[in-house]
């Protein structure tokens, strides 16, 4: 009896292990952003995905356990030639991800070495469509061809090729060192063309202020010459002002009593200022006569004055 329930309860803890084990291996944990491919006898069942699963044991089996993360592969410097027969060494960075575990698993033996070979072919083809110059100038278009031409061709493999980016871009020293004297070049030229650009705003800044020296000195000059023609034209006319003046009061002093004498007077004192002075410059000795007296001569004056003013 003994024996019998020893046997029982050998066979219940087997029954318990055998349940444990089939429990154990049919149920799967697929982690977030992965997915396990199930094959049932040998051919494709099943894509399990992140979460908790179940499979039948001995009969299903995990046949590849793909990546849905984006995953970044280095491709390896190759040589390319560039539309004028330029030999270049370029590498860069691929990124992808896969989108379908089915294709990525049954569509390609390897993808991440497929879509690594494809991208170094389309990055040949794609350089030699271009110029040594415009691969340094248009990297982004390159860029942009290739992961349309890798993409075109990934499809059948469920995976999606989000960006390509070159890392270096290598030409022949010889090329290297034509390209430096290039760009001396240039650079000197840029330097001598701001020199004379500085030099003809230089000349034309001291042109313009001589010319505004010159045209604020004629408009002072004038301003002067205005000024000074002005100031003359006063003079004259203060002068006659004053002549006129002067006269008209002689005239109305010459029409009184005191004023003709005072006339008289004037004029014999000129007369005998006269006759002496010629007296002391000849050696000829005029004698008095009745038309050289004083006398006569004021009285002469005297009626010239007295007509005059007269008729005025």
């Amino acid at each position: 009896m003994e024996e019998l329930l020893s046997y029982i309860l050998s066979v219940q803890t087997l029954v318990l292990v055998l349940v444990i084990f089939l429990l154990k291996s049919s149920i799967k944990f697929v982690p977030q952003n992965q997915a396990y491919v199930i094959e049932r006898f040998g051919k494709y069942q099943s894509t399990k995905e992140a979460g908790l699963n179940f499979i039948l044991p001995f009969i299903d089996r995990i046949s590849a356990d793909r990546s849905l993360k984006e995953q970044a592969v280095d491709v390896p410097e190759q040589s390319a030639i560039t539309k004028d027969n330029i030999s270049l060494h370029v590498d860069g960075v691929l990124y992808f991800r896969v989108l379908d575990p089915y294709k990525a698993t049954y569509g390609v033996d390897d993808y991440v070495f497929a879509v690594t070979q494809l991208a170094q072919t389309t990055m040949r083809s794609e350089l030699g469509k271009m110029e040594l110059d415009k691969t340094f100038e248009e990297r982004d278009v390159l860029n942009t061809n290739i992961v349309a031409s890798i993409n075109d061709a990934a499809g059948p493999w469920g995976i999606q090729v989000l960006r390509y980016e070159i890392k270096d871009i290598v030409p022949p020293q010889s090329v290297m060192e034509a390209m430096e004297a290039q760009m001396k070049a240039e650079r000197v030229k840029r330097a001598q063309i701001l020199e004379s650009e500085g030099d003809r705003q230089a000349a034309i800044n001291r042109a313009e202020g001589e010319k505004a020296s010159v045209v604020l000195a004629a408009e002072a000059d004038k301003e002067e010459q205005v000024l000074r023609a002005e100031g003359e034209a006063k003079a004259i006319v203060a002068v006659a002002s004053a002549q006129a003046e002067a006269l008209r009061q002689v005239g109305e002093a010459a029409a009184t009593e005191e004023g003709q004498k005072a006339i008289q007077l004037d004029l014999a004192s000129k007369a005998i200022e006269a006759k002496r002075a010629i007296a002391k410059e000849s050696s000829v000795v005029l004698l008095p006569d009745g038309a050289t007296e004083p006398s006569a001569v004021v009285a002469q004056a005297m009626t010239i004055i007295q007509q005059m003013t007269k008729g005025s």
